[in-house]
């Protein structure tokens, strides 16, 4: 594979210098040729580069890629920078058109989770990878976590029999600027995290977790959702600091929460999985299996294997995807992401509806492109 020519659309998600990380450990595949942060709805009030704010993001990633070109207008950079590949971490809300417009310049995409905020964004960025015939790829923290995929090897094994119930809830945070930075609430009410119209809030931000994991374990596309959310702790943002989905399957149920608001959770954030045999919890990288009834000790426990290291981080996936033609990883790939869309849109309809909703049928439809 010739080295890749990459762009990087969006400062906006303080992912964005770790993802980039992986890139930059692999000189011989990946080149950084520009960069463009998206104009925010709103302005920031930090006035300087303080931990997590774009400003910060922006002088972080151009020290660790080298990057030396900006543009003002991510158009413009995609007109004159010959891209291959670009990394988009814009708002959640500017993911349809940024992610859209790319894709139809053929340019290959990977963005931060999630996918979007609405089935009809995530349609329609769909749409714009195939017809192009460009990768189109989203990243999951949670995809590099070796657990989960152990987890994942032994449901399909069987071990715990029918899975008919999966819970996963995050682990303890206290919002996006919790882990050292030194915003005041003033300075947070500002920042796009804390806009429901542009995409942030604890729904998006780690509802969405739960759904990829659960469709990666159990593998079928949900039937219906009820969605919860309120500000219990956050009085000065502008949108939720906690959520949950309920989700109903054919033949089993998903319970999936996401704070901004919690110390510590005093049990394993999972995720969970009961089945007919047993329950399989996930403890950081421990996986225990109880199947003794009233048995407070596991029956049995394993530590999960490390991944391939060929294909442990984003860039290694991208290039096992663009070098083999092997699928993405299967909580990376487009189509799989559906799944998770159809989750958190039809949890977030009903949260403004108060009633169970249908999840979108888009999926059976992807089967028949």
């Amino acid at each position: 594979m010739a080295k890749l020519r990459v762009g990087i659309i969006g400062v906006a998600h303080m992912h964005v210098a770790h993802l980039v990380s992986g890139f930059v450990d692999l000189p011989d595949k990946f080149e950084f040729v520009s960069i463009c942060d998206i104009k925010p709805v709103t302005p920031s009030l930090c006035k300087d580069d303080r931990l997590s704010t774009r400003a910060y993001n922006l002088k972080r990633v151009k020290e660790i890629t080298g990057i030396t070109k900006e543009y003002a207008c991510y158009k413009e950079l995609l007109a004159e920078s010959r891209l291959d590949l670009a990394v988009v971490c814009c708002e959640n809300a500017f993911h349809e058109e940024v992610i859209t417009y790319t894709l139809n310049q053929k340019v290959h995409v990977m963005t931060e989770k999630p996918m979007a905020t609405s089935i009809l964004a995530a349609r329609n960025m769909y749409y714009a990878a195939q017809k192009n015939n460009v990768m189109f790829c989203i990243n999951w923290p949670s995809a590099w976590w070796p657990a989960i995929h152990a987890a994942k090897t032994f449901v399909d094994q069987g071990k715990i029999g029918r899975v008919f119930k999966v819970t996963y809830r995050n682990e303890a945070s206290l919002g996006p600027f919790s882990h050292g930075e030194d915003l005041n609430e003033t300075e947070m009410a500002a920042e796009w995290w804390y806009s429901a119209k542009m995409g942030g809030g604890a729904f998006w931000d780690y509802c969405c977790y739960g759904t990829c994991i659960a469709s990666y374990l159990l593998d079928k596309a949900p039937d219906a959702a009820y969605g919860f959310r309120a500000n219990f702790n956050s009085p000065f943002g502008k949108c939720e600091d906690y959520g949950n989905i309920t989700v109903r399957y054919d033949d089993a149920i998903a319970i999936i929460e996401g704070s901004w608001s919690t110390v510590h959770t005093g049990i394993p954030n999972g995720p969970i999985v009961f089945g007919t045999k047993g329950t399989l919890v996930v403890d950081g990288e421990t996986i225990k299996i109880f199947k003794d009834r009233y048995s407070k000790d596991p029956t049995e426990i394993y530590e999960a294997p490390p991944m391939d290291a060929n294909r442990d981080d984003i860039a290694k996936e991208i290039v096992h995807h663009l070098e083999t033609g092997e699928p993405l990883a299967p909580m990376l790939d487009k189509t799989a992401n559906l799944r998770a869309m159809m989750i958190l849109d039809a949890g977030y309809r009903s949260s403004l509806s108060g009633k169970l909703e249908l999840a979108d049928t888009f999926e059976y439809a992807v089967e028949k492109l």
